[in-house]
């Protein structure tokens, strides 16, 4: 069964990849002749998803032009005014009556094919289910996973034992979206909720045994994160373009 929703993060400035992102924000930066932000539509509606709501913060105003611009009218945006104060949560928060029904998250600097996408939704059955690859190490930098077969026991960037890493794309079905907004709802109206990250709750919700992966290793993906990121983005998208894409 499919899922026709998805939600995109795509609120933050990216400062680690200045200048280009001066007065443009990260998921607008060019790779291979479209920008991230259009890879991941064209990906998510060729999979099937039927709708993208897109939280803006910097430079919304680039992002509503994008997705106005765009004959397919599935996507549109909605603005997170305290995405300069707030972590991935206030965005989540702000998106939460988005997520009434089955529903994925993909983090705006994911960049992803419709393969991941169609993997992820075919896979995904439990009430929440984190998109995760692995490598043969881990950096300080990654959002780190620890498995117990397809189960997830842990998921953090300082957890120590991991034998995974998250992508920044989760699916939640049944029993998940309402699990999870509860969780947002409860810690942002606490002190730590603007300084949050959104996996901090999948972590916290882990052992109630509802947190489930699936592994997309040997397909292609890329974070952009910094400047070499991009260029791999930049690669990868240039291949998928020579591929038909």
């Amino acid at each position: 069964m499919t899922i026709r929703k998805a939600v995109i993060l795509s609120a933050g400035k990216g400062s680690r990849l200045l200048p280009l992102t001066e007065n443009r924000p990260k998921c607008l930066l060019d790779c291979s002749g479209k920008t991230l932000l259009e890879w991941q539509l064209d990906a998510l509606f060729s999979a099937g998803v039927e709708e993208a709501v897109i939280v803006t913060g910097f430079r919304s105003d680039l992002v509503d032009a994008l997705v106005a611009a765009r004959p397919d009218r599935r996507a549109r945006t909605l603005y997170n005014p305290f995405y300069h104060v707030a972590d991935n949560t206030g965005s989540v928060w702000m998106a939460r009556e988005e997520m009434k029904e089955d529903f994925l998250i993909l983090n705006g600097d994911t960049l992803i094919g419709p393969d991941i996408v169609r993997r992820v939704i075919d896979n995904a059955t439990a009430p929440i289910t984190v998109t995760v690859d692995e490598k043969p190490a881990y950096d300080d930098d990654d959002m780190k996973v620890l498995r117990d077969g397809d189960r997830l026991l842990r998921i953090g960037k300082t957890i120590t034992e991991c034998n995974a890493e998250s992508i920044g794309f989760l699916a939640f079905r049944g029993q998940g979206p309402a699990v999870f907004v509860d969780a947002v709802d409860t810690l942002m109206h606490g002190p730590e909720g603007v300084s949050s990250w959104y996996l901090k709750l999948i972590d916290q919700l882990a052992p109630l045994g509802i947190v489930s992966t699936t592994s997309i290793h040997g397909m292609e993906w890329q974070e952009v994160d910094f400047l070499p990121d991009l260029d791999a983005a930049q690669k990868l998208t240039a291949r998928w373009r020579e591929a038909g894409r």
